[in-house]
C-alpha cells in the first residue's frame, strides 16, 4: 500500500532519537577493579566517567590494560581517574546523526557520550547505533572504515 510522505515513518535525524538513554558511568574515584567488574557485567568495553553527571573522562577495557594493568597498578587499589582518558569527544542530544558521526570519524571513536546543555550525561550513541537505526547503510559503511583505521604498532 502507497504511503504518502506526511505518513511515511520519518527516520531519526537527531542523536536524541536513537542514543541509549541513562547510561551507567563511573566516577574517577572508583578502583579500576570496580571499572572491569561493571564493563563485564554490561557487556561493554567503554564507559564513561562522570563527577556527579558532569563529563570528566572516558575509560576502555584498553585504558585499564595498557595505562595500569601493564605497569603494575594494582586493580584493587587504582582510581579510575589514572587510567582514564580526560579529553573525550562528546555531542549534545540535540545534534544531528550526520554531525555525531563526523565527530566519531575525526576522534576514531566508537561511541560518543551524549550531554544536554547543562553539561550533564544523558545518553552514549555508538557506531552500532548509527548503522542500525541512524544513517543510510552506504553512510554506516563509510564511517566504520574510517573510524577503524588500524594504527601501526610502535616499534
Amino acid at each position: 500500500m502507497f504511503q504518502s510522505p506526511a505518513t511515511q515513518p520519518r527516520a531519526p535525524r537527531r542523536v536524541l532519537d536513537i542514543m541509549t538513554r541513562q547510561p551507567a558511568y563511573l566516577s574517577p574515584d572508583e578502583t579500576i577493579q570496580r571499572a572491569a567488574q561493571l564493563m563485564a557485567d554490561l557487556h561493554v568495553g567503554a564507559l564513561p566517567v562522570c563527577d556527579g553527571r558532569r563529563l570528566v573522562g572516558m575509560l576502555t577495557d584498553r585504558d585499564i590494560t595498557v595505562r595500569a594493568i601493564a605497569s603494575g597498578q594494582p586493580p584493587q587499589a587504582t582510581p579510575v581517574a589514572e587510567a582514564m582518558s580526560p579529553q573525550v569527544e562528546w555531542c549534545r542530544e540535540d545534534e544531528s546523526l550526520e554531525d555525531a558521526r563526523h565527530k566519531m570519524e575525526a576522534a576514531q571513536v566508537r561511541r560518543l557520550p551524549v550531554l544536554d546543555h547543562d553539561h550533564a550525561l544523558v545518553g552514549i550513541v555508538s557506531l552500532g547505533d548509527l548503522a542500525s537505526k541512524g544513517v543510510e547503510p552506504r553512510d554506516s559503511g563509510a564511517a566504520l572504515a574510517s573510524i577503524s583505521t588500524p594504527s601501526a604498532p610502535a616499534r
